[in-house]
């Protein structure tokens, strides 16, 4: 493909985090459309009909027709299915819940958070429940109550209800956490109380990890307050119900998430949007991060430089994504850097190198062979988002954009740390 070289591009001027061309543009008004009747029982054979509903959506994600390209879109259906039976089925009931991962380091979707080991439960609205464990070492730990549910197909269904973090908590790094959801305050001998409500349908934990060596994930247990013991076998109410929003989340939410790809994609290449904190947050997002949202476009002989100069904050993040609205695999590959893992110029500017060849900089980004993508940049507890520069240059130019004093990182370094950070991200998941 011919480019113009060099080339700038500065924040993109299409429409905002509410606007429905990017969020859910053919979200119905009636959400409840999606649920399967209750009167009409979910078998298998449907599950079946529902994933080559799926097949057929992913297969048209603009993705270029060959293996490698195809083989991508066959694994993203079998993540996203393993996905969806554990957040609709397998650890979806409410009066005995166990906390289970959504998504996680083999099993991305929906531009999942590089940083983040995220823990999701189910909830009954009428009910009361305690968590448990310690809390870890994770630079931030959040509790978030929810409505809704990411099958629903669009951002707009889920909807945050409550929230706390390790500070407001009032919890140190390896505390033990004790938390009272829902209810009364003083139900329970809890230590803590976080409110919930009858529309409540999940708890989300949220870890984020800047330093991936060191820092160490919670131990969480949760348990309905007055469950029975031992658990009952399986109702075929209940599992008709599991088994409906699997299926919702097969149609609805495989639809949702390829128009929220596609919508990134569409906008210039190598721009972002810039979503308030406020607006997310509404939304399941995490409480006072803000993000930028967007694409990458890098052809195998080129570089493009992103560059910003990072808010203060708690926590930010840059990271690439593929075409399906996956983060690009970042435990062998560099295809991600937090506040922590990157290194700022003198000038205090942070300037990352997108590129398909190790160009020997310390802000290496791996695009993993993908010439085009999305990308998403998260600061959480910033006042504003800075706004990014992406600059698309020849790779033999590179240098030449660069400061002088820029280090060099050579192939015995890069294996090194690229040792560690692969070391780091799978303990992270060990389960």
């Amino acid at each position: 493909m011919g480019v113009e070289h060099p080339r700038e591009q500065r924040r993109a001027t299409a429409p905002g985090p509410d606007d429905e061309t990017i969020h859910a543009s053919s979200s119905p008004d009636d959400l409840s459309s999606h649920v399967m009747p209750e009167t009409d029982p979910v078998t298998w054979s449907s599950i079946a009909r529902a994933i080559e509903h799926a097949q057929s959506i992913v297969a048209e994600i603009d993705a270029p027709d060959t293996p490698r390209f195809r083989a991508e879109a066959t694994r993203y259906l079998g993540r996203f299915l393993a996905a969806g039976l554990t957040s609709c089925v397998l650890h979806n009931d409410p009066d005995y819940p166990v906390f289970g991962r959504m998504m996680d380091y083999t099993m991305p979707w929906g531009l999942d958070h590089p940083d983040c080991l995220y823990l999701y439960a189910p909830l009954r609205g009428d009910a009361v429940y305690r968590v448990q464990g310690p809390r870890g070492s994770a630079n931030h730990f959040d509790v978030q109550v929810n409505a809704g549910h990411f099958a629903l197909g669009s951002v707009q269904a889920t909807t945050t209800l409550a929230s706390l973090d390790a500070r407001a908590l009032g919890l140190a790094p390896d505390a033990p956490l004790d938390l009272q959801i829902g209810g009364e305050r003083g139900e329970t001998d809890a230590a803590s109380w976080l409110a919930s409500d009858t529309d409540a349908r999940f708890l989300l934990v949220r870890q984020y990890f800047y330093d991936w060596e060191r820092e160490r994930p919670a131990d969480l247990s949760i348990e309905r307050v007055g469950a029975e013991w031992p658990i009952p076998p399986p109702s075929p109410e209940r599992l008709d119900e599991q088994l409906a929003l699997l299926e919702t989340w097969l149609r609805s939410g495989a639809e949702q998430w390829a128009r929220m790809s596609a919508g990134f994609l569409s906008l210039p290449e190598n721009s972002v949007i810039v979503h308030a904190a406020d607006a997310a947050a509404r939304h399941g997002g995490a409480a006072g991060q803000a993000y930028c949202m967007g694409n990458f476009a890098c052809d195998p002989d080129e570089a493009v430089v992103v560059e910003f100069t990072p808010p203060d904050c708690d926590h930010w993040v840059f990271a690439m994504g593929n075409r399906y609205w996956e983060q690009i695999e970042f435990a062998s590959r560099q295809s991600s850097l937090n506040g922590f893992q990157a290194k700022l110029d003198t000038d205090g500017v942070f300037r990352a190198v997108i590129a398909h060849r190790d160009p020997g900089v310390p802000n290496w980004l791996d695009p993993a062979h993908d010439e085009r993508g999305t990308v998403a940049m998260r600061f959480l507890g910033a006042k504003d988002a800075p706004d990014p520069i992406f600059r698309r240059l020849p790779l033999e130019e590179l240098r030449t954009a660069l400061p002088e004093d820029t280090p060099h990182v050579g192939a015995a370094d890069r294996a090194e740390a690229m040792q560690r950070r692969r070391h780091a991200a799978v303990a992270r998941f060990r389960r």
